[in-house]
């Protein structure tokens, strides 16, 4: 028999979790939320007819507590249940939050619970969602060996595939996902802006990049990162870079210093994929530097 979980904090990663739990087996104890028709919601989602806005009435009875609040009340929230005696002993509790380590949940182990952190790298766009989200991703673990176990079986059984990182590590691991997720959302954003600015319309400028960034991405996986590097930079092309940089400046000012920004950061990627020869790279880092006159 799979074990129960509760559920306090129901918003898009939390009824995610609990509808896919259910799916595979698992025993939906309770859910918890503030509003309690946000928890009435998540329960008609995940099929369970134990719900509160009072956290401790919904986990004290379940083998995994999953606290997937807004990070900045993810200790308040455990803390609560803790005094209420809400962690029955051995229990698991778990948070999902990217940013920070399982050591926000300590004052569960007065209860004697486990505890651990379980993040998805995946982004979550709503409650309502019908594909498995966690199916072949990955769901990087964090904390006491208990926790880390039940966490490892949760995210295999929702097909996922799951490695283990460091406390101490916690917060570089969540700034990588950043720079992956968000930072290439305003990656994406400074090329569509550039190629509007040039004439392409709104309607076309996507379609047109698109193929380039799954290119991209793929040249990536199969080759890594410096030999899938291409463009004026990998070339040691400073009149193109400069005339970029130019353009940029007289036309769209405001996004230069973000361009001569990854274009000073590209040249060690193209050094070492054996392309650009120390005196061009000093001379295209003296261009794209941050004291650089191209905005003037």
């Amino acid at each position: 028999m799979k074990p129960s979980f509760a559920i306090t904090g129901c918003g898009k990663v939390g009824t995610a979790l609990g509808k896919f739990l259910v799916r595979v087996g698992y025993r939906p104890a309770g859910l918890a939320c503030k509003n309690l028709s946000s928890a009435k919601r998540a329960s008609e989602i995940i099929g369970s007819d134990n719900f509160s806005r009072i956290p401790w009435e919904i986990t004290k009875k379940a083998d995994i507590v999953f606290i997937t609040t807004p990070d900045s009340a993810i200790a308040d929230t455990c803390n609560d249940i803790s005094l209420h005696s809400g962690f029955r002993k051995n229990a698991v509790a778990l948070h999902c939050s990217g940013a920070l380590p399982s050591t926000i949940l300590s004052s569960a182990k007065k209860c004697g619970a486990f505890i651990g952190s379980m993040h998805p790298l995946q982004s979550f766009a709503s409650v309502e969602i019908e594909k498995n989200p966690f199916q072949d991703i990955i769901i990087s673990l964090e904390g006491e060996e208990n926790a880390i176990n039940a966490a490892r079986k949760i995210a295999t059984d929702l097909g996922a595939t799951c490695f283990t990182i460091q406390t101490k590590a916690k917060t570089l691991y969540h700034a990588s996902a950043v720079a992956a997720s968000n930072y290439l959302v305003t990656l994406i954003n400074l090329s569509l802006e550039l190629i509007k600015t040039a004439g392409i319309s709104d309607t076309d400028a996507l379609k047109a990049l698109k193929p380039l960034i799954e290119g991209t991405l793929s040249n990536i996986e199969k080759a890594g990162i410096a030999k899938a590097l291409t463009g004026p930079i990998a070339r040691g092309d400073i009149e193109t870079v400069k005339r970029h940089l130019e353009k940029i400046g007289s036309n769209t000012p405001g996004l230069l210093d973000l361009y001569k920004a990854l274009g000073f950061h590209t040249i060690d990627i193209a050094m070492a994929g054996g392309g650009l020869s120390k005196e061009d790279a000093q001379k295209l880092k003296k261009i794209t530097s941050s004291n650089s006159c191209f905005n003037d």
